[in-house]
């Protein structure tokens, strides 16, 4: 009974030596082995490790992936016309050198939070104070939002911090010239618009133009051919009428003192003075002709 109730007590003894000898370390996290406060190696390796029993060996971790800092305010910033911006931003970073992590910040994710977010003021200061109002919100912002990526990592590097992607949330204007601005913007969006409609109205102009010349062209054609036309079928009338009178010349000369009463005597009103006796009256004083 003695000798199972050492076995047991051995067996408790052996895993709970293993239980402290041996660690694990997951793909989100990296392990900082300790011997007697001092920093001896970082395993970034996931799976089982092996290491000497506390108080020989500690291990602390440290977060792996992406961390996010979002600014709690919007920041007060310059542009270089002197306007104040109120600049909202978030920055995502990862630890990229545990050991120099840990000796800038003995593992401390608030104290690594405060040292990126005063730097990120430092940097949004001097990319925002060389550019105007229209280039942070516009033309520019990304071009800005890559700088500001660009000179926040060159002053982590040294921290063990790798800075993944800065973004500007929100850019907006302090209260006292928001007015005056919009009231710019509109001023602008206006001119536009009336240098828009300025373009369309000579456009139209132009159309016009073209269509009236095209409608003259049109219309002067269209009378040439139709006076082609008439004149055609007028020389084709003479001609008939010249082949009917010429097989009988009397009938042509009775027709056409017919044609010639008809015209004289269609108003009623009119008053002629003429000699009984002369030609105009051949037919009415002729025996053949009755």
């Amino acid at each position: 009974m003695k000798k199972l109730s050492t076995l047991i007590i051995f067996v408790l003894a052996l895993v709970g030596l293993a239980r402290m000898c041996i660690y694990t370390v997951n793909e989100r996290e990296y392990a900082l082995v300790f011997a007697l406060g001092e920093l001896r190696t970082v395993v970034s390796e996931p799976g089982l490790h092996v290491k000497l029993p506390p108080p020989l060996r500690n291990v602390v971790y440290l977060d792996k992936r992406i961390l996010n800092l979002d600014t709690a305010g919007a920041d007060l910033v310059q542009t270089s016309e002197k306007k104040n911006l109120l600049i909202d931003t978030f920055v995502k970073w990862r630890i990229e050198d545990p050991r120099l992590y840990w000796v800038s910040f003995q593992g401390s994710e608030p104290a690594a939070t405060n040292r990126v977010s005063a730097l990120l003021r430092d940097v949004l200061n001097i990319v925002v104070n060389k550019r105007t109002v229209n280039q942070i919100t516009s033309s520019e912002r990304e071009k800005a939002m890559g700088e500001i990526a660009t000179l926040l990592q060159e002053r982590v590097k040294d921290v063990g911090i790798g800075i993944v992607d800065v973004r500007l949330k929100r850019v907006d204007f302090t209260p006292e010239i928001s007015e005056s601005v919009y009231r710019r913007m509109e001023a602008e969006r206006k001119r536009v618009a009336s240098e828009e409609r300025s373009k369309g109205n000579a456009q139209a102009e132009r159309i016009r133009a073209s269509a009236d010349r095209e409608s003259e062209v049109i219309l002067a054609e269209a009378y040439r051919d139709a006076q082609k036309i008439k004149g055609n079928g007028d020389a084709e009338a003479a001609d008939i009428y010249a082949k009917a009178f010429n097989r009988d010349p009397e009938f042509a000369r009775f027709y056409r003192s017919l044609e010639a009463y008809r015209a004289s005597f269609a108003n009623k009103d009119d008053v002629m003075v003429l000699d009984p006796s002369a030609d105009f009256f051949h037919y009415f004083k002729s025996e053949s002709a009755k």
